[in-house]
């Protein structure tokens, strides 16, 4: 597990089907820095018609694919269960469903949910520049009790709530 950093789950919602190709290069760029993995990355368009194209995209080789979602599924298996047997079964099991794509079952779900007219993109980013910090934080004895992310647009919502309570 300590090979992995942080994994955030990332869903995004476009009006429209077309693109002026400035996201992929970003991407590109934080993956050739090692700053971010893609772990899955799955990308929906439907048309105005309800034609569906989709792309699927990762950084994980098959047999990375599959000891990741091991890892996965043994973290659950271990916190439904609680024992040994718990995480095996987990490991088991994720490595099974990782073989199609992490996010494999969730392409038909946005498909079926999204607008026509519309893209939804959702993504599985591991954070690789948090692996050393995490790793010094452990060194020194450190604890994760919590972590959260905050958004510019949270704290613009804060402050309106705020203003409204006044």
């Amino acid at each position: 597990m300590d090979e992995f950093g942080p994994v955030q789950i990332m869903v995004v919602g476009f009006d429209g089907t077309s693109f002026n190709g400035e996201i992929l290069p970003e991407l590109q760029r934080l993956r050739d820095l090692d700053i971010i993995r893609v772990i899955d990355l799955v990308v929906v368009a439907k048309d105005t018609a309800g034609e569906i194209v989709s792309v699927d995209i990762s950084d994980l080789t098959d047999g990375e694919r599959q000891e990741f979602g091991a890892i996965a599924g043994a973290l659950i298996g271990l916190g439904a269960e609680g024992d040994e047997e718990g995480m095996e079964a987990g490991a088991l099991a994720g490595a099974e469903a990782a073989e199609d794509g992490l996010l494999d079952d969730e392409m038909w779900s946005i498909a079926d949910t999204i607008p026509m007219g519309t893209t939804a993109a959702v993504a599985l980013l591991e954070h690789r520049w948090a692996i050393p910090l995490r790793d010094a934080i452990r060194r020194a004895g450190g604890v994760p009790l919590a972590d959260s992310w905050i958004h510019p647009e949270d704290l613009i919502a804060i402050g309106a709530a705020a203003a409204g309570d006044a």
